[in-house]
């Protein structure tokens, strides 16, 4: 292995500058992408936020959407939506897949993070 090798990439730390406590398992909203911490994640503390992989998340109750649909991260919801919803400001796309289909009512989805390809909206 190289000596330019530093980590994986799947993991970060990530400081918790948002003036809450953040829970293990809460999805954390960084800059350009999305994560969801690993660790609780005090206010000014910092902890490891995955990146990457498939996690079970808060859905938008009345989201509909099929295996692959790019979904709507809603700040003010703090859940997915679909793609079809209207993003506000603030709220966050290109950042999660669905890996399961999502149904009317249902209260969680199973996505999987995509890094680097979120845009935020102004």
């Amino acid at each position: 292995m190289t000596d330019k090798y530093i980590q994986r990439g799947d993991v970060v730390t990530w400081t918790n500058s948002t003036g809450s406590n953040v829970a293990a398992g809460s999805v954390v909203k960084m800059v350009h992408t999305l994560g969801v911490a690993l660790v609780d994640i005090p206010n000014g503390a910092s902890g490891s936020v995955a990146i990457e992989g498939v996690f079970e998340a808060p859905k938008v109750s009345a989201a509909v959407f099929s295996v692959g649909e790019k979904l709507i991260w809603d700040v003010s919801a703090g859940a997915f939506d679909d793609s079809a919803a209207s993003p506000a400001s603030g709220d966050v796309t290109g950042a999660a897949i669905a890996m399961r289909v999502g149904q009317n009512g249902e209260t969680t989805c199973v996505v999987k993070l995509t890094p680097g390809n979120a845009a935020i909206q102004s």
